[in-house]
């Protein structure tokens, strides 16, 4: 049986191995089994891993938030930018400016369809995608309907609180 404070720094370097991206998820579950120790000792660990993950988690996210959000700005700015010199030039009449650096150039697009009056479409025109809604499916098999192909399924997972 391990020390208390063996143990935490067992800890400490399976919590060095979740952080570190190359190690497979078999390395940590081989680390996980060679702490000895009572249940309750290795669930409660186990359990502060999972709520320090959880925050590592919540960070990213947050980080993944700002960034896009950041990257929103310097598109719209791009965009403003690129709006107002297209407009520059065509107020000039100007359709080609050379540059050591650039050529800019306004010209045609690809075509593409405008639709009028969807209703006028022939049906040739039109792609049709079946999908299943498991919501409805979930509801009727709650209340006691028979649904041909579905059934029930109840599971089971780990819950900390």
């Amino acid at each position: 049986m391990f020390k208390l404070y063996e143990l935490a720094e067992m800890y400490r370097n399976i919590q060095d191995l979740i952080n570190d991206d190359e190690t497979g998820t078999e390395t940590l579950e081989n680390a996980l089994n060679q702490i000895e120790g009572d249940i309750n000792s290795k669930a409660e660990n186990m359990a502060k891993l999972i709520r320090s993950i959880d925050g590592d988690i919540e960070t990213l996210k947050a980080e993944e938030k700002r960034l896009a959000n950041r990257r929103k700005t310097l598109e719209n700015k791009q965009k403003n930018i690129k709006n107002y010199l297209e407009m520059q030039l065509k107020t000039m009449k100007i359709d080609k400016v050379k540059t050591p650096l650039f050529t800019v150039a306004i010209q045609n697009n690809a075509p593409s369809v405008k639709i009028i009056d969807e209703n006028a479409i022939p049906e040739d025109f039109f792609k049709y995608t079946k999908s299943i809604v498991k919501k409805d499916i979930l509801e009727a098999l709650k209340n006691g309907e028979e649904v041909p192909g579905a059934e029930l399924k109840q599971t089971k997972s780990l819950r900390i609180r």
